[in-house]
C-alpha cells in the first residue's frame, strides 16, 4: 500500500509538472515573477510592445560603427561631385615678378596666370566618377542594413532558443526537487530504501546543473542582443513570413553593392586615363618696363601661351595598373560572393525542410512519450518497475518535450534565416 500511495503522488507530479503545456511562442514573457536563478549575475531585458522588428533594425542601424565609414563614402562622393563642377581642371596659379638691371638703369615688373583646362573628355569622365560614388555609397548603406537585420535576426531567435532551454530547465528542477522531497519523507517512514533516495538527489543534482548552464547560455545570449543592438528592448512579436524567392537574384543588397563598387572603380580607371599626359595650360601674362631716367620711355607687354604637355603615358601607366589591380580583385570577390551566397542559401533552404520534418516527428515523438510517462507512472505505483526505470522514462519525455518546443523556435528561426539568405528585410 505504501508503494501504491508513494506511486499516486509521483503520478501527480509528473501530472502537473512534468507533461508539458502549450508550447509558448518567443512572444510569451521573457521574465517570470519568482523565477528562481541559480547565479546572482543577471542581463535583464524588456519586452516593449510598441518596437517592431523593422524599427529596431533601423535603431541598431543607427548606432553601428560602420554609419561612419558611410558617411565618408558620401562626403567622398560630394566632394567628387563638386570637383566635376569646377571650370577649371586644377587649382590655377599666379606669379609676379620684379628685376632691377642697375647699368643700363631699367626695371622689370612681371605678372601672369596660369589656368589648367579640362582634356577632351575628361570633366564628362569626373562627373560619372561622382555619380558613381555616389550611387556606391547608397548600395553600401543598403547592404550594411541587411547585415545589421542578419546580425539582430541571429541575436533574437538565440535568444528565443535559450529562453525555450531555461524555462523547461526550470520546470525540470522544480519537478526533481519535489519529487526529492518526497522520496525523503517515504525513506524516513521506512516505505522506501535510502537507495532510492540518493538516486533521486542524483538525478536532481543533475538537473540542477543543467539549470544553472541553461541559465549561464540565456545570459550570454541576451548580452550578445544587447552588445549588437545596443538595446535591452525586444520587440513583442519578431516571426516573419517566408519570402517567395527560390533563388539568390542579381538584386540581392550583397551583389548590388559590389556591382557599385566595381562601377565606381571602372570610372576611377576612366577618369585617370583621360587625363593622359598632363593638364593642359593657358597662361596669360603681362610685362612692364621702365628706365629711371626721366627721358626714358615706359614699355608694357601682354603675352598668351599654351601649354601641352606630352610623353607622360609611362608616368601614369603605374597608377592605372594600381586601380585596375583593385578592379580585378572586386571581380574576383563578386564571383567568390555569389557562390558564398548560393552556399548560404541552399543551407538556409535545406535546414528549413528539414525542421518542417523534424517539428512534426517531434511533436509525434512528445505525443508517444507522455503516453509511456503515465503507463510508466502507473506501473511504478502498482510496484512491476523501479525508480531507475521510471526516471529513465521521465527524462527521455523531458527530453521528448524539449525537442519539441526548441524545433517550433527553429522553424520560426529557420524563415528569418532564409530571408535574411536570399536578401528580404523585414
Amino acid at each position: 500500500m505504501p508503494g501504491l500511495l508513494l506511486g499516486q503522488v509521483i503520478f501527480l507530479l509528473a501530472i502537473s509538472l512534468l507533461v508539458p503545456r502549450l508550447a509558448r511562442s518567443q512572444t510569451s514573457a521573457w521574465e517570470r515573477d519568482g523565477s528562481t536563478h541559480a547565479v546572482d549575475h543577471l542581463d535583464p531585458i524588456e519586452i516593449d510592445a510598441t518596437l517592431t522588428l523593422p524599427k529596431l533594425i533601423d535603431l541598431t542601424m543607427a548606432k553601428y560603427p560602420d554609419t561612419t565609414w558611410l558617411t565618408s563614402l558620401e562626403e567622398e562622393a560630394a566632394a567628387i561631385a563638386e570637383r566635376s563642377k569646377s571650370w577649371t581642371a586644377g587649382a590655377s596659379q599666379a606669379t609676379i615678378g620684379y628685376q632691377s638691371i642697375s647699368s643700363f638703369r631699367l626695371n622689370y615688373a612681371t605678372g601672369s596666370v596660369q589656368v589648367p583646362l579640362w582634356n577632351l573628355g575628361q570633366r564628362d569622365a569626373e562627373n560619372t566618377l561622382a555619380n558613381q560614388a555616389e550611387t556606391s555609397a547608397e548600395f553600401q548603406a543598403v547592404a550594411i542594413k541587411l547585415r545589421v537585420a542578419g546580425l539582430v535576426r541571429g541575436a533574437l531567435w538565440d535568444m528565443a532558443l535559450q529562453k525555450i532551454r531555461y524555462d523547461q530547465a526550470q520546470v525540470d528542477l522544480d519537478a526533481y526537487e519535489k519529487l526529492l522531497a518526497t522520496i525523503k519523507r517515504y525513506v524516513e517512514v521506512g516505505d522506501l530504501p535510502r537507495a532510492d533516495e540518493l538516486l533521486a538527489q542524483t538525478e536532481f543534482l543533475q538537473k540542477r546543473s543543467v539549470f544553472t548552464m541553461a541559465e549561464a547560455e540565456l545570459m550570454h545570449a541576451r548580452k550578445r542582443y544587447a552588445s549588437i543592438t545596443q538595446t535591452t528592448k525586444v520587440p513583442g512579436s519578431y516571426e516573419e513570413n517566408l519570402a517567395a524567392l527560390k533563388e539568390i537574384g542579381q538584386n540581392h543588397p550583397s551583389l548590388v553593392a559590389i556591382n557599385g563598387q566595381i562601377d565606381r572603380k571602372q570610372a576611377e580607371l576612366n577618369a585617370i586615363k583621360s587625363i593622359g599626359s598632363g593638364q593642359t595650360n593657358v597662361i596669360a601674362g603681362i610685362l612692364s618696363d621702365e628706365g629711371v631716367d626721366s627721358r626714358s620711355n615706359k614699355a608694357e607687354f601682354f603675352n598668351v601661351g599654351v601649354s601641352i604637355p606630352f610623353g607622360g603615358s609611362a608616368h601614369i601607366a603605374p597608377h592605372i595598373a594600381s586601380i585596375n589591380v583593385e578592379l580585378n580583385r572586386l571581380i574576383a570577390d563578386r564571383e567568390q560572393l555569389y557562390r558564398d551566397l548560393e552556399q548560404a542559401h541552399h543551407e538556409a533552404e535545406h535546414n528549413l525542410e528539414v525542421n518542417r520534418v523534424e517539428l512534426a516527428t517531434a511533436n509525434e515523438q512528445k505525443k508517444v512519450s507522455e503516453e509511456l510517462l503515465n503507463m510508466t507512472h502507473l506501473a511504478f505505483s502498482v510496484g512491476e518497475i523501479d525508480l531507475i526505470d521510471l526516471l529513465k522514462i521521465q527524462s527521455r519525455t523531458q527530453q521528448a518535450i524539449l525537442n519539441a518546443k526548441e524545433r517550433a523556435v527553429m522553424l520560426q528561426r529557420d524563415k528569418a534565416l532564409y530571408n535574411q539568405a536570399v536578401g528580404v528585410m523585414p
